[in-house]
């Protein structure tokens, strides 16, 4: 995850990036739409807008979405950018 304060936006923005590395188009387009709704679920939580850019491992290839959530959530504790515990 790569993130920054955002200035031009009133509320926080998500890009994903997945690579050919990831998987044939279907792993990486569910790869996005995991990202993607596991973001929508929590940012309500981030205390102020950013910009968001989540990189796609090949390993998410396998993972379901308690898996993607929960890292993403340590993710946020470890930068501080949580408000509160979901």
């Amino acid at each position: 995850m790569n993130w920054l304060e955002t200035t031009v936006a009133p509320f926080s923005r998500l890009g994903v990036v997945t690579s050919r590395k990831v998987g044939p188009a279907v792993v990486r387009n569910r790869a996005r739409r995991l990202l993607r709704e596991v973001f929508r679920k929590h940012q309500q939580a981030l205390p102020r807008p950013v910009d968001l850019v989540l990189v796609a491992r090949p390993s998410i290839a396998g993972w379901r979405l308690p898996e993607i959530e929960r890292e993403y959530l340590t993710v946020l504790r470890r930068n501080a950018l949580l408000a509160r515990d979901p």
